[in-house]
Parts: C-alpha cells; structure tokens; sequence
C-alpha cells in the first residue's frame, strides 16, 4: 500500500511517502479501502518531533479515515462505506494516511445513508466530535433556541459545531482570535461573532454575569474556565479541546453555585453504538454538499508535511481533506 510513513530517530522526525507492506494488525480486523482521510491537529502532533502523542517511534499516520470494506466484515458485505477513527490510529498503529487501513470492530461504523466516505471525511473526528458535543448538551436539556458559545470557532470542532447547532435551531455565538473570519462564521449560521476576551465579564469576581445557556470549548484552559464563570444556572459545556492548555485554572463556585455541569467528549475510545449513533445524527441534520464550505482544500500524500504546518500555525479553515490515492 502507498502510505506517509512518520519515522522519529535521534529527536528528528522524517516523513516520507512509501509503498508498505501493512502491519501490526490482527486477522479479524476490518480491511478498509480509503478513498479519504483528513488532516487533525492531533495529526500535526503526531509528526512533531519528540511528540508527546505518537507512541511508537515509526507510524503511518492518519487518525481517521473513509471508504469502502475490500472484504465482508462481521454482518456488513464488501463495498459498504465506512468510517474508521479512534483508538490507535495513526498514534500507535497504522492510520489513514494509506490506500488502506485496517481496524478492530470498535473503530469502524458503517456510514448512515447519504453521507459518501468523501462527506464523512470533511465532517471527520472533528465534526464527529462537534455532533457529539451537541448531542451531549441536547441530552443535558438544552431548551429550543438556546443561545450557545462556541469557542476556537474557526477550528475544526468549532466551525462544524457552529453549523450544527444553526441547523438544529439553536443560537451559536462564535468566539474566535481571527476577526477575519466573522462573514464566514455568519455563513455558517452564527447569530453573533465575539473576541476571545468577550467570553466573560467582571474579572474581579468569582463568577461572571449568566450569559451563556450551554457552550461548546475547544480550547480549554483559561478559556474554559471564563466559559464556566459566564453559564447560566444549571446549564452545561461540552469540552473536547486543551490547545491553550491542559490545566484548568478555575474554582467549584460555578458548580455549586450555579449548578454548571463538565461534559466531557472523547472520540478516541466512544463506544460502537455512541459513534454509529453520531454519524446519524450527522446524516440527519446536514445534506452531504452542504459541507463542502468546511473544505479548506485537496492534497495527496506527498503534500502532508506543509498541510501540518498550516494546521500548526492556524493557517487553515476548516478541513484539509486527503486522497491517498493522488
């Protein structure tokens, strides 16, 4: 098969683009033809040298990745679309930056109608973890119409999040460092664009005014811990990012006082019935070209290493879809 090979030896990280055998995988693992992959943060981190994310000293990378079964698998006949993402892909074992993959029954979920491998991977392990986040803060009882923060907007979890929650009738108030983007925030349906420093108020106390009935972070860290001091009572954030950092910097004030709740969203071990039930709700709330504007482009494997640095230095909006193929 023809993969991006990441290969670290004495603190220097070399990519290259090889025809490899596969390996490190068990026999009644799923046999994946990608016709896509997409490029994740956790994929630029995965390439850094010295990462802190990679567990192993040479990988094929690519955290998630689609296309269609080479052989039956389980109940499912060969030619079904899939999605595959989780786990150890592309951290510890081969990912979907290859002209196949292969992965256990948990890391696969056969795509809902209407949604093409090329769809499922623009909406990806971000957007899967966009659905996600909204599904959480709907199951906490977010009311019709509510108004919800959004924050690293123009990231990939944000961006989707923010389009999601505009298509199922709720408010998105998009936070984001890049003024830039606002007409393209507003496109997607956000109902306002704010500063990073907008998130909260009154500095000087323990608690922020209630502004916010749920929010989305996916920046975590100080930003996190603002959006906890500015929710409404009883209402919830849905966290799945630690970009700023992985500490948070807060009190149990807005837990007690005010009754907030932590959710926190994992894709990296949600079960089989969590992620089939996501991508249906990724089916049924979007059409499969309306996701098209999350493209940010095109790229073959040989054009991964200057995509990770894009990605590094937030050159990108929205999704850097891979053909493993070109």
């Amino acid at each position: 098969m023809r993969a991006l090979v990441i290969t670290e030896s004495d603190g220097e990280v070399t990519l290259s683009v090889d025809e490899v055998a596969p390996h490190g995988f068990d026999q009644d693992d799923a046999h994946v033809a990608v016709e896509y992959s997409g490029v994740n943060f956790k994929d630029a981190m995965v390439a850094a040298a010295r990462s802190r994310v990679r567990r192993v000293p040479r990988v094929v990378g690519g955290v998630d990745a689609a296309g269609t079964l080479v052989e039956p698998f389980g109940a499912l006949p060969a030619g079904t679309a899939v999605a595959v993402h989780g786990g150890g892909l592309g951290v510890e074992r081969d990912g979907g930056f290859a002209t196949e993959v292969r992965a256990p029954a948990r890391w696969v979920s056969p795509l809902p109608e209407g949604l093409s491998p090329r769809a499922a991977m623009i909406v990806g392990t971000a957007g899967w973890t966009a659905m996600a986040s909204v599904v959480a803060l709907e199951h906490h009882g977010l009311a019709p119409d509510a108004e919800v923060l959004v924050t690293g907007a123009t990231g990939g979890v944000g961006s989707q999040a923010v389009f999601y929650l505009a298509r199922r009738g709720y408010r998105p108030i998009a936070s984001t460092g890049s003024p830039d983007a606002a007409e393209w925030l507003h496109a997607l349906g956000a109902a306002a664009v704010i500063g990073r420093e907008d998130v909260s108020d009154r500095p000087d106390r323990v608690l922020a005014s209630e502004r916010w009935d749920g929010a989305i972070d996916c920046v975590g860290g100080p930003t996190l811990a603002q959006v906890l001091r500015a929710l409404r009572h009883g209402a919830a954030v849905a966290a799945s990012g630690l970009v700023a950092s992985a500490d948070l910097p807060t009190t149990v004030y807005p837990f007690i006082t005010r009754a907030v709740s932590l959710l926190g969203i994992d894709a990296v071990e949600a079960p089989t019935l969590q992620r089939a039930r996501v991508w249906e709700e990724v089916a049924r709330t979007v059409r499969a070209g309306d996701l098209e504007v999350f493209v940010d482009r095109e790229v073959g494997l040989g054009e991964l290493g200057a995509a990770f640095d894009d990605l590094r230095h937030g050159r990108t909006r929205g999704r850097i879809l891979v053909d493993p193929r070109r």
